[in-house]
């Protein structure tokens, strides 16, 4: 049986390929209806798709600005130094490099400048919230690279004191001991503010350089709701999905001195030509995120993951590290179910319009494909328009359909709700085709 949709602005764009333009509506339909609490994910503005789909697509640039590889890269040569002039406004910033496809891109660039193979890395434990980049036994980094792992504190009973927050006293030990090249700040999981000054200090006394991988809060610190590494760090590396709510992709930014190694590591040493379309796109966020109202967005996103948190709390969940100072809540599930698996809630969840990722917890009994903990994100819904209030529903519906995980009728009503909790805030009403 065939289904019927109705129109939508992608039959008309891709009307010699239906079967594409029904994809894409199907997608938009379920970014639509759904919510999207994946910590990674945002919703872009228009003027950000409009640029990601633009006819720079056509043209190839290898190099930088005033020195390309190919002719005719008048116009795109402004359209990068925009991108870059934009980034180093934003972040106060010395130097940027708008070219990397992704944020494990910008992290390889950096180590590729600034390291020779063998040397010593301190990154964060993966099964503590750090990323495939911070020494993965999967990345091609730890291929090259000694890699030394710090963590967290462990948990507590004190609410005062929960724990699970990055442990310095033992960070610095490590770095006395292993005399690391370089540190690396920053996580994919970890819900509480990361204050670059005690990697500083710590850098600073055993000689190593410094890199915060902002992937995560960029755009907190873009909007003032985190403190910014740039100035502190010798270089900083983030993606402009997550938090910036840009086109996906990553940049650097770092001071002077670095800038000549970190270009030549970008291309010609890791990447070919430049994504010009999504650096266009790059430029329209960082512009988007220097507005006040960028300001506040940022506020708002903290402060509804404190919602979500503080209902999910309410509902039996442990939160790890006891709350949330980000757009993240990181749930360790056994308080509220001991035999409920992240994988299986994250499956639960998604039956129910409920869009997260199962993830590891610090000392995780299970393996990172099955997981004791969900992270949940508050950045793309937030974008959509959802205030506290909506957070602190959203808690009671993950709460409700996990309790209820063996009822498709429970499942069903939380979707019936999910929807149309949706329709009151579509993040991009001209694509909907419902």
């Amino acid at each position: 049986m065939t289904t019927v949709h109705a129109a939508s602005p992608f039959d008309e764009w891709l009307a010699g390929d239906p079967e594409v333009a029904r994809l894409l509506g199907e997608e938009a339909d379920r970014q639509s209806t759904t919510l999207q609490l994946i910590a990674s994910e945002n919703f872009t503005s228009p003027a950000v798709l409009a640029a990601s789909g633009s006819i720079l697509t056509n043209k190839y640039a290898e190099g930088y600005p005033g020195r390309r590889y190919y002719g005719g890269n008048q116009v795109i040569d402004e359209v990068e130094d925009l991108a870059r002039a934009r980034c180093t406004a934003l972040f106060g910033a010395d130097h940027a490099n708008v070219q990397p496809h992704a944020g494990a891109n910008a992290n390889l660039a950096v180590y590729q400048a600034l390291l020779q193979p063998g040397d010593t890395i301190l990154a964060m434990r993966l099964d503590h919230g750090g990323h495939l980049t911070h020494g993965s036994p999967a990345s091609i980094t730890s291929k090259v690279w000694r890699f030394v792992s710090y963590g967290v504190s462990a948990a507590t009973d004190d609410p005062d004191k929960p724990g699970e927050v990055i442990d310095f006293d033992n960070l610095a030990d490590l770095a006395r001991r292993e005399r690391p090249a370089l540190i690396v700040a920053g996580s994919t999981a970890y819900a509480r503010i990361i204050d670059p000054l005690p990697f500083r200090q710590i850098a600073d006394e055993v000689g190593a350089l410094f890199l915060f991988d902002a992937a995560h809060p960029a755009g907190l610190i873009a909007g003032g709701a985190h403190p910014s590494p740039v100035g502190i760090a010798d270089v900083v590396t983030f993606t402009t999905h997550k938090t910036l709510r840009g086109p996906r992709g990553g940049a650097i930014v770092c001071n002077e001195a670095h800038a000549k190694a970190i270009d030549s590591a970008v291309f010609p040493g890791l990447q070919g030509g430049p994504l010009e379309h999504v650096i266009a796109a790059k430029a329209v966020a960082f512009a988007e995120a220097s507005r006040p109202e960028f300001a506040q967005y940022a506020s708002a996103v903290v402060a509804n993951a404190g919602a979500l948190a503080a209902s999910l709390a309410e509902e039996g969940f442990r939160l790890v590290s006891g709350g949330t100072e980000n757009h993240q809540v990181l749930l360790d599930l056994r308080t509220f179910d001991e035999e409920l698996t992240g994988k299986v809630a994250q499956e639960v969840l998604d039956r129910a319009g409920i869009t997260c990722n199962r993830n590891t917890i610090p000392d995780d009994p299970r393996s990172p494909f099955i997981t004791s903990g969900l992270r949940l994100g508050s950045a793309a819904q937030t974008t959509a328009g959802m205030g506290t209030d909506e957070f602190r529903l959203i808690g009671s519906l993950i709460g409700r359909t996990l309790r209820g995980r063996d009822d498709e009728a429970t499942i069903a009503a939380v979707r019936a709700e999910v929807r149309e909790l949706c329709a009151g805030f579509p993040p991009y009403a001209a694509l909907s085709r419902s």
